[in-house]
């Protein structure tokens, strides 16, 4: 990382995923957070864990993975969160988010105030925002951003921790969309917006004044559209591990190329193939190779 390393955050859940054969550390944030760090920037997580046994875990594996603690704050009220994860019939898992919990309960400081304003981009998504408090600190944090940051959010939705007004309010102040092939038709009947998925995709980004839309789509590839230019991607043929943070390593490359001023179709090339390298291993925070790393530094270096 150089001196002069351009500033990201992740904003939202930081929690245990208890899995029949251990748990793993979790949340969108810190798994976006590492992939941007990797990718040369000064990433921060800003969330909450509790003063316990897993809150204290869960900040000795982030050291492991040398991402900065200073905005993850610890809550003496509420223990650190948790997924259940139970295997069904056919082993297919179902997932139980637990509520009251620290990430619930992100406060807002004037040390988040001063990072806000720092940020050069920030990841947020709905599952955070379940509850009143930590929904106006995440607010609080986007509102405080410059005009120029890249305000991405990544929907993520998750059981029934969404509604239309919450899911409105939250595109009304990000700039950049991602959301997959489940998410679409959801948003889209909220906002009332028929047609194809290129229709309305391309309603979302005038309406909504976004710089840039991702729409994943598995095995089927992904989308990137901006007001200019539509990039299509299929996804490259590996052997998938698991797909445990793929979404949140393409998010991450995905900013990472734009800020370092990247053509859309090199991003959305690299971030493809990033998110397939993911799904080759074994949980949500692998160590990139250095070719693929190499293809999002900038241009000028």
């Amino acid at each position: 990382m150089t001196a002069q390393a351009k500033k990201i955050a992740g904003i939202g859940e930081l929690l245990w995923d208890l899995l029949p054969q251990g748990k793993q550390m979790g949340g969108a944030p810190c798994n976006f957070a590492f992939h941007a760090m990797q990718a040369g920037f000064d990433a921060q997580v800003v969330s909450a864990v509790g003063e316990d046994q897993d809150g204290r875990e869960i900040l000795e594996v982030m050291k492991q993975l040398g991402l900065d603690q200073t905005f993850v704050q610890k809550c003496a009220e509420y223990p650190t969160g948790t997924v259940s994860v139970e295997l069904a019939g056919e082993g297919i898992p179902r997932y139980t988010i637990h509520e009251h919990v620290a990430w619930d309960h992100i406060r807002w400081t004037d040390d988040l105030a001063g990072l806000a304003g720092e940020v050069d981009a920030v990841c947020f998504g709905s599952l955070a925002q379940r509850t009143q408090f930590s929904r106006d600190t995440i607010r609080r944090f986007l509102e405080a951003t410059r005009p120029e940051c890249l305000r991405v959010y990544d929907i993520n939705l998750r059981q029934a921790f969404y509604n239309k007004d919450n899911l409105v309010q939250s595109l009304g102040l990000a700039n950049v969309l991602k959301l997959n092939e489940d998410e679409l038709p959801v948003l889209a009947g909220f906002l009332g917006f028929t047609g194809s998925e290129e229709e309305i995709l391309s309603r979302l980004l005038s309406e909504f004044q976004l710089k840039l839309i991702a729409y994943t789509k598995g095995s089927e590839g992904s989308w990137l559209m901006t007001q200019d230019e539509v990039s299509l991607c299929e996804v490259p043929s590996v052997e998938i591990a698991d797909t445990v943070g793929a979404g949140d390593s393409f998010t991450a490359t995905l900013l990472a190329g734009t800020l370092n001023g990247l053509p859309l179709k090199k991003i959305h090339k690299t971030a493809t193939e990033v998110a397939a390298f993911v799904c080759s291993q074994h949980g949500a925070t692998p160590i990139l190779p250095a070719h693929l790393l190499a293809e999002l530094k900038p241009t000028d270096q």
